[in-house]
């Protein structure tokens, strides 16, 4: 969950930079106008993923193990190890981050210079075949380039969401503000607010998406250390963060209920739980 939010953050951010970057240009023309789409849309993701590793590395204050100082930290890289050589794989770096969350993640520009990550939390509540799970789980994540995909799907997106938001632009300039003369107040106005509302509707579409990987993730752990020890880190997920959060938070939690409202089920970057388990079972 965390890299995903990481990454539509990025995303936004330089979306917006750059748009307002290369407004400068004054597209006047169809043909313009998707060249000019292109650059931003698909630039901002891959500027977005290509530094997702770096922006992982510094917000979540993940450690990277050079050198293990115990048998813990040696188990850790050398179960990634193994099964980064199972999922054919260049072997990922390991981190540990401080955190009381019960939490991993996977992330990196390509399959063979990756980074898969635990907190410290999760060490503490999870036994050894659960946490064995959870990182074939975000070796999966890499194994399946997720995160490439999930950018191509967001770069695409992204075109759309410039495209339309700047035809919306021309006509309120044009119909509402009587502005026939190169582009008014109007235009640069309503095609940045446009801009963020079709932002906001284009994330539901890469949440979807980004739900769907997580069932690949989890099957993929369950071919690379079995169903079971996937199955019971999901049920320790469920025991150990229900009732942390409140009602009106959980959905956004990796932690989901089938009792969540569309809307709420719409904003979430994993299944709930029980879904992901029914799956395994």
């Amino acid at each position: 969950m965390r890299t995903v939010a990481l990454f539509l953050a990025t995303n936004l951010a330089v979306l917006m930079v750059l748009s307002f970057t290369l407004q400068i240009f004054n597209v006047t023309d169809m043909g313009g106008l998707l060249i000019f789409a292109l650059i931003v849309g698909m630039g901002g993701s891959f500027i977005s993923l290509a530094i997702s590793k770096w922006i992982a590395k510094r917000v979540m204050g993940a450690q990277v193990i050079e050198e293990p100082s115990n048998s813990a930290e040696a188990w850790l890289v050398e179960t990634v190890r193994r099964q980064a050589s199972a999922a054919g794989i260049g072997m990922p770096e390991v981190a540990i981050y401080d955190s009381s969350d019960i939490n991993a993640f996977a992330t990196g520009m390509n399959r063979h210079n990756a980074l898969v990550a635990v907190s410290t939390g999760l060490l503490h509540a999870m036994d050894q075949d659960e946490i064995e799970a959870v990182l074939a789980h975000e070796v999966s994540h890499i194994a399946n380039g997720d995160m490439v995909t999930l950018a191509l799907i967001q770069g695409v997106v992204n075109v759309f969401v410039i495209v339309i938001a700047r035809v919306i632009g021309y006509i309120v300039d044009r119909v509402v503000f009587k502005n026939n003369q190169g582009f008014g107040i109007g235009y640069y106005i309503t095609s940045y607010l446009a801009e963020i509302l079709l932002a906001l509707l284009a994330t539901i579409i890469v949440l979807w998406f980004s739900r769907q990987r997580e069932f690949r993730a989890d099957a993929g752990s369950a071919q690379l250390v079995g169903a079971d020890k996937m199955v019971r880190a999901l049920q320790r997920l469920q025991m150990v963060q229900a009732g942390e959060l409140p009602e009106q938070l959980a959905a956004f939690g990796i932690h989901g209920s089938k009792g969540t409202s569309l809307i709420q089920y719409l904003f979430l970057t994993h299944p709930p739980l029980e879904d992901r388990i029914e799956a395994l079972q």
